[in-house]
């Protein structure tokens, strides 16, 4: 009879834990999926809101959320008539909100102020050791140098398999 009530005082107790494990929190990460330009301080972000040209971009979704003809539209980059807008270099505001533009008179009145900033440090430009591996993973951008006959410099190979600098292929 001691080993049956012993088995049950282990078992409630077992139970008991295992209840405990199930209402912990979880919290969610997604430094790997914001963009190189996004701001720095942030371990998660759904939205950015520019408010210089009053846009959201997606982040999970790498899509930009801006208003042509009175409606919403994704996409996965900017309109023309955004051409001269920098991501890098202008204001973004985290929202952790879904469908922020449903509330876009907020958001456009609370950040007005930020409009015209560019004093933000970007998650390339961060020393700090949790962006590192995220900026290194998601740059993979090629530099390629042209002259002044519009050909390019580096090293092709030729129809003989013989390399040359001259960019012609």
């Amino acid at each position: 009879m001691k080993k049956i009530i012993i088995a049950a005082a282990i078992l409630v107790s077992g139970l008991a834990f295992n209840n405990k494990a199930e209402a912990q929190i979880g919290v969610s990460i997604n430094i790997g999926s914001q963009p190189d330009w996004g701001p720095v301080g942030y371990d998660r972000a759904d939205y950015y809101y520019m408010p210089d040209i009053d846009t959201y971009y997606d982040v999970p979704a790498h899509q930009y959320v801006y208003l042509n003809d009175n409606r919403w539209v994704r996409s996965a980059s900017l309109p023309a008539r955004y051409r001269n807008y920098n991501v890098y270099n202008n204001y973004k505001v985290v929202i952790n909100e879904r469908n922020p533009w449903e509330r876009n008179t907020v958001y456009r009145t609370r950040y007005a102020n930020y409009k015209g900033r560019h004093d933000q440090v970007i998650i390339r430009n961060s020393k700090d050791v949790k962006y590192k591996n995220h900026y290194t993973t998601t740059r993979t951008r090629t530099v390629v140098k042209r002259g002044n006959n519009g050909n390019a410099f580096g090293h092709y190979k030729n129809d003989k398999g013989h390399g040359h600098g001259r960019g012609h292929r």
